[in-house]
């Protein structure tokens, strides 16, 4: 069969698969009232083609696969006739201001709802503290049920219809997603979809030996195809286990688990498991979640031969789930978390598949330029990657629950010169204050003792150096640390996309050791970064004189200036080299206004050349809206150390 005849072949079934499926829908739904079944037939006749190309192309090796199709669509369209009239508004309201999400005044947070105010209900009542801050965009870290004592901080989901009891139900939830809504926030939540616990339903069946629900993972009978499969695949977590297959012993099989070995990975060849998955996705858009991060996209599919990461399939699994959204959901969006080579992060943002992602590589980059007082590694990288499909954002970020991992490209390095093994090493070495220059107090995560390499954990301010400079009464030193603080906040505020604060972070909070006390804990260094939230700490927010009032006021002046200019508001980002090795620069551009922001990365001060100011288009006389300082910069800019400015002078 030649492309065209295929193709024409799909165009067929497809048209002949619509027509025979939305007449039974609607016969199997006669309750929904007919202006609003309008609405979906005519969703679901826009999208239904590329849905129907995409799962002939991951199911049509099986033989029932026409059944499994109309399956797919009545399990959505029941989940679309049980969203509450509400979120059923909110979809129209999306789909007339489809660009909401790109908007100035999105700012993120990010919490533990048991760290930041003990359960669900409680994080309703600090819904005036994330006002306080401008947040619009609240993900809370997963609040499902987990298996105790093994819950990889949430991550091992047990059912994702039922909250950990200790947080609340699944009606607190919707009640806190409503609640949070009704003050122009949304909510956020993971969707764990690589893998369940191994106390999950759909577990427990497997183990007790039912061949359909064994279906639903990945299991080997013996070590055969899991020693081909370990030629090409990565262990993720090699001291956890070596490694990606757990042996159970009760039902003789080996289990693939890329992560942790009670994180079973599911089998996405299965059409039963996009089916089943497509519903839990739906059930968390019907209590009000308005993003879901996608969490470890990058394993979803696996193939003999490869690395089983980033495979064409995983891409095509989201946009399936993507359609079915707009058909059903159509308020709701993805988030990517790949925190893999930053030329695979970039294909997961599309429209059609993530319209958010996460910047690992920026969020790298600045710790970077942080630690090397430098930015042509930053500059060189941002100019390459930055810009992605104009319907799309970032989200970016300084610190989240995970590790810091140096994502960022060694053929980048390798362009300016740098050696990228050596560079690494020399990183973690600083930021977990071995380096004879570091100001950091970071711990290492998942080290290699035979090759040194480590990825990073701490809090923003530990690692800023405002632990070290408060521990040795350094006031110059603290200052120094509470301005490279903003400095970084200030990028993720105003290069493009959505800021995504993390709790604490506001008020300067520092590590937390006590985490090695708990033997549930002990064993990973994330937890140095997941404390309990000092609300006493976050009072002196309110107090001149103190770091927290310090961190607290820039960060708030920072929400003031992307809020209040039209240079911040779905407009364009352009890096540029200021001449200067230690500062960082970049130009957002709107018809109303230019913006040229600036970061000083070195602890001295620097300038920049009136004339270099003059050549990029601007005026002699600026003001930085960061201070409300008018500037004339006839010969010079003058900037202290760890400065950040936000300069208007005039279009340029």
């Amino acid at each position: 069969m030649t492309p065209q005849t295929n193709n024409d072949w799909i165009a067929r079934q497809s048209r002949s698969s619509f027509e025979r499926i939305l007449p039974r829908l609607r016969d199997r739904f006669p309750q929904v009232p007919e202006p609003e079944w309008e609405v979906f037939s005519s969703r679901m006749r826009q999208y239904f083609h590329p849905l129907f190309e995409l799962l002939h192309q991951l199911y049509s090796g099986h033989y029932d696969f026409f059944y499994h199709l109309e399956s797919i669509m009545i399990s959505a369209t029941r989940m679309w006739v049980e969203r509450p009239i509400e979120l059923k508004a909110l979809d129209a309201q999306r789909e007339m201001h489809p660009s909401w999400y790109r908007s100035n005044q999105m700012i993120g947070y990010i919490v533990y709802a048991n760290h930041f105010a003990g359960n669900l209900h409680g994080l309703r009542e600090k819904i005036p503290f994330l006002k306080e801050l401008g947040v619009t965009y609240l993900h809370v870290m997963p609040p499902f049920r987990c298996p105790e004592g093994d819950s990889d901080g949430g991550y091992a989901i047990s059912s994702y219809r039922e909250t950990d009891p200790a947080l609340g139900t699944m009606e607190d939830l919707a009640e806190l997603a409503a609640d949070l809504r009704n003050h122009g926030i949304s909510l956020c939540l993971d969707f764990v979809y690589n893998h369940t616990s191994d106390e999950h339903e759909w577990a427990k069946k497997a183990l007790a030996g039912d061949p359909e629900y064994q279906d639903y993972y990945r299991m080997f009978d013996d070590r055969t195809l899991p020693d081909q499969y370990e030629q090409t695949v990565n262990a993720v977590f090699p001291d956890e286990h070596p490694g990606s297959f757990t042996y159970r012993s009760r039902i003789r099989k080996w289990v693939w688990t890329t992560f942790k070995n009670y994180q079973w990975d599911l089998n996405y060849e299965n059409p039963v498991v996009f089916s089943k998955m497509a519903e839990e996705m739906l059930f968390l858009a019907n209590q009000g979640v308005g993003i879901l991060r996608l969490d470890a996209v990058a394993f979803v599919w696996k193939k003999l031969g490869t690395n089983c990461e980033n495979l064409p399939e995983a891409h095509k699994i989201i946009r399936a789930f993507n359609l079915l959204v707009r058909i059903t959901a159509p308020a709701l969006l993805f988030k990517s978390e790949a925190i893999v080579h930053p030329d695979e992060v970039a294909k997961y943002i599309d429209p059609g598949e993530c319209q958010l992602s996460y910047n690992p590589t920026l969020m790298a980059l600045l710790w970077n330029a942080c630690a090397t007082r430098k930015v042509e590694l930053l500059r060189h990288s941002m100019k390459k990657r930055f810009a992605i499909h104009p319907d799309c954002a970032w989200v970016n970020y300084i610190r989240c629950h995970d590790d810091i991992g140096w994502t960022f490209s060694d053929e980048d390095m390798a362009e300016i010169g740098m050696s990228a093994a050596d560079h690494r090493k020399f990183l973690t070495q600083f930021y977990t204050g071995s380096h004879e220059a570091s100001f950091a107090r970071g711990l290492p995560f998942q080290e290699n003792p035979q090759t040194g390499d480590a990825r990073v954990s701490g809090a923003t301010a530990s690692l800023a150096g405002l632990e070290e400079a408060l521990e040795e009464d350094d006031p110059e030193q603290a200052a120094l640390a509470v301005r490279r603080i903003l400095l970084l906040h200030g990028v993720i505020f105003t290069i493009g996309g959505i800021p995504l604060i993390y709790a604490g972070d506001a008020v300067g909070t520092l590590n937390d050791y006590s985490f090695k006390d708990d033997p549930e804990t002990a064993g990973d260094s994330r937890w140095v970064h997941r404390p309990i939230f000092d609300w006493e700490l976050a009072k002196k927010r309110s107090d001149p004189g103190t770091y927290q009032n310090e961190i607290y006021q820039g960060i708030l002046k920072l929400g003031e200036v992307r809020r209040n200019n039209a240079a911040f508001d779905r407009t364009e980002t352009e890096i540029i080299d200021t001449s200067n090795v230690h500062v960082f620069g970049y130009f957002r551009h709107h018809l109303d206004q230019t913006a040229l922001i600036l970061a000083n990365f070195s602890d001295h001060p620097q300038e920049l050349s009136g004339t270099r100011l003059r050549q990029l288009g601007l005026r002699r006389t600026l003001t930085d809206l960061m201070t409300g300082q008018v500037i004339t910069a006839s010969q010079a800019l003058h900037m202290e150390g760890c400065r950040f400015m936000v300069l208007v002078g005039g279009p340029r």
